[in-house]
């Protein structure tokens, strides 16, 4: 087994010097030295490591195609991926590389840590060896995780299904609206129904996003002129509305005839709830139907991350209005449950 290690930045990426008192780089060339049980996985590890390395707070499209092109360079070079990343933007990373890479069946595992490597009571070990092992798991000569996934803690989650919810505890990220894919204990336990299942497909790796989206929380007593300066925003395709509950928001005559001359520009508005957990249900109450009459589309359960990147992706994979309306109400990589 070969699987190729991808260090694009991160805490899990650093150590503390003794010396200066500081976080320093992480010695990746002698990686199996500093962490001799890599030594005892059943697998040959190599690594590739993004120069100069990328604060997660920096993240960009260009960093998702780039780890795109890596991963498509090297396919059938190695039998899976790991991506150390940090945690901060990992949720948005691994949900645009889930519908990056179409046709994936091998796994590409990313995960990060809370506490740099080498500090009393660290995660980062325990995280990479983890997540190495599962990448080179098998079952009958196919992987057991033929998908995008963000492992941290014990649990193993679909990429786009998760989202960080703690910046102190080890326990980051949850994956509110899909079962977990896998759960680390003395032994590692698959969860397979939950699994995409391995394709024979050719890998086809997409490598252009369209930014050009704004983002609209609501809140109770926002004005009217928030509103318009965010949906009428000089060259902005697509508004991601950010609703309470089941997808409610005000029926305020200001706000919904902003929203219907937004639709009428042909700016797509995709209805995500502020909740982290339940989906958004169009037309379930008054507070909704209005929205739903006026072309809003729903986000079902998807998480803001996954919501995002999906329609950066669809927003340049398709120039027609009526398409990119149906790409959203797809189910394209197990990000939404309809």
């Amino acid at each position: 087994m070969k699987i190729l290690l991808i260090y694009t930045g991160g805490t899990i990426g650093m150590v503390h010097d003794a010396n200066t008192g500081s976080y320093i780089p992480f010695d990746f060339e002698n990686l199996q030295a500093q962490i001799p049980e890599l030594n005892q996985l059943d697998c040959k590890l190599e690594i590739i490591s993004y120069e100069p390395s990328i604060d997660s707070s920096n993240m960009h499209p260009k960093i998702w195609v780039q780890l795109g092109n890596t991963i498509e360079e090297n396919y059938h070079k190695y039998d899976g991926f790991v991506i150390l990343h940090g945690s901060d933007t990992m949720a948005y990373t691994s949900s645009a590389l889930s519908f990056i890479l179409e046709n994936l069946n091998k796994p590409v595992i990313l995960t990060g840590s809370q506490l740099p490597s080498g500090v009393p009571r660290t995660d980062a070990t325990e995280n990479l060896i983890t997540a190495i092992e599962i990448a080179t798991s098998q079952r009958d000569g196919k992987p057991e995780v033929p998908e995008v996934a963000v492992y941290f803690e014990y649990q193993l989650y679909r990429g786009n299904r998760t989202h960080k919810v703690n910046a102190e505890n080890f326990e980051a990220f949850e994956s509110v609206n899909y079962p977990s894919l896998a759960e680390a204990g003395v032994h590692i336990k698959f969860n397979r129904r939950y699994i995409q299942n391995v394709n024979d497909e050719k890998l086809i790796v997409h490598k252009e996003f369209n930014p050009n989206i704004g983002v609209l929380k609501l809140f109770p007593g926002i004005t009217e002129s928030t509103v318009k300066s965010i949906l009428l925003a000089p060259n902005t395709e697509a508004i991601i509305l950010e609703t309470f509950g089941s997808g409610n928001a005000p029926t305020s005559k200001w706000f919904l005839e902003a929203i219907k001359e937004a639709s009428e520009k042909g700016i797509i508005i995709l209805n995500v709830s502020q909740c982290q957990g339940g989906s958004v249900d169009l037309g379930r109450y008054e507070t909704s139907k209005a929205l739903k009459d006026m072309g809003v589309i729903s986000a079902f359960d998807m998480t803001f991350e996954a919501a995002l990147t999906k329609l950066m992706f669809v927003l340049k994979n398709s120039k027609d209005a009526d398409r990119r309306i149906e790409l959203m109400n797809t189910n394209l990589q197990g990000e939404l449950s309809y």
